[in-house]
């Protein structure tokens, strides 16, 4: 196992004008799970490259168990990646492919055996040792492809979407199996992802980037556990990006200010009561309020006359078990979504009415930052 710890790590082209990455600073202990999240060109691959020593890095250190291995070479780092593409030698047999990492590195044929026959047996690929990729299914192919690493012994694990090349259904089976491949090895492991689903499946952390916007200071929007990141996100990046479906923006205004509970007003007029710390903001101040599909009050007659929102019903997506509701509402330029449980008819068009408890409310300041909640849930 081991430590990483990443200290004003930067990634920058063109000497140092166009930054990729900048000032990362994070810190993940001995076997621990952590995920990269984030859009489209936040840089996360890229991090993960420098970790495994794929790219260089441009300034801060990199240290692996205490050691500083800015300049260290790949094969000098002990660690095991896992790419988006399998890489397997199509002529190679699953145990030859398995091996040859360790056969370069001249390691005895009964080591080489054992290692091999340990790894496939944690994996389940023992009846497929002497199968060719070509006659394996995408799922078995990954797992080969983890298998490989696993041999290496590495003592950290790196992922770079290991699933996205994988149907629905073996995107699910997969991400059980790593999750227990993980309990069993607790190894270090460090997974890139753009499915929060699985970064909130399987980590135990969730490290959250953006894009590098112009005159920012990083990159790094928010770390900490996934039920943390999901109910006291730090601003409105990470509250949008965490969660599925997404969070529920208003626009509003400040109309009363206090350190337990604060009153907004929705730029349709609508007075709402919210459980967050305002005392550092005053009266008018532009907010934004966040709601999530499920912290809705999602039946009319549970609303009463307490805090409510009404839309007018566009689509809505049964799903058997549950409902998505899709409202138009005048102060969110995308689709109001609400989470129901019943089956009832609804018609395209109808008003519907929400209830909003102020304790499940998030707020937002004008730079998109967090008010803090008073009474978020409690998580471990």
């Amino acid at each position: 196992m081991a430590e990483v710890k990443l200290t004003k790590l930067n990634k920058s082209y063109d000497g140092g004008k166009t930054f990729v990455l900048k000032n990362i600073d994070l810190l993940i202990k001995d076997g621990e799970f952590t995920a990269f999240v984030g859009p489209s060109g936040c840089g996360k691959s890229t991090l993960l490259r420098m970790i495994c020593g794929l790219e260089e890095i441009s300034s801060g250190d990199l240290e692996l168990e205490g050691t500083r291995v800015n300049d260290m070479p790949p094969n000098e780092r002990r660690v095991g990646m896992v790419f988006q593409s399998y890489a397997l030698y199509p002529h190679m047999t699953v145990r030859e492919n398995m091996a040859f990492g360790l056969k370069l590195a001249k390691m005895s044929k009964d080591e080489i055996n054992q290692r091999v026959e340990e790894a496939a047996r944690s994996l389940q690929l023992t009846h497929l040792l002497d199968r060719k990729p070509k006659a394996m299914s995408g799922g078995q192919r990954q797992r080969v492809a983890i298998g490989r690493s696993i041999v290496q012994e590495p003592r950290l694990f790196l992922f770079d979407e290991p699933l996205s090349n994988l149907d629905v259904a073996l995107r699910v089976q997969m991400r059980q199996e790593l999750a227990r491949l993980h309990n069993r090895l607790q190894t270090t492991s460090i997974y890139v992802t753009h499915d929060q689903v699985e970064a909130m499946t399987l980590a135990d952390r969730i490290v959250v980037l953006s894009p590098l916007a112009e005159g920012a200071e990083t990159n790094l929007e928010q770390v900490g556990a996934p039920l943390e990141l999901y109910h006291n996100p730090c601003n409105l990046f990470v509250a949008s990006f965490i969660g599925s479906p997404k969070m529920n923006f208003f626009s509003a205004s400040l109309l009363e200010t206090g350190e337990e509970q604060s009153r907004v007003k929705l730029d349709c007029g609508t007075e709402l009561t919210v459980f967050n710390n305002t005392s550092s903001a005053k009266v008018g101040d532009k907010v934004t309020l966040g709601i999530r599909p499920q912290d809705v009050l999602n039946h009319e007659e549970e609303c009463g006359a307490g805090n409510c929102i009404t839309g007018t019903i566009e689509t809505i997506e049964r799903l058997g078990n549950e409902s998505f509701i899709y409202l138009k509402h005048p102060d969110i330029q995308e689709a109001f979504i609400v989470r129901v449980e019943d089956s009832r008819r609804r018609e395209p068009e109808s008003a519907f009415r929400v209830g909003v408890p102020a304790e499940n409310c998030h707020l937002f300041n004008e730079a998109g930052q967090a008010y803090p909640r008073t009474r978020s849930p409690r998580f471990d």
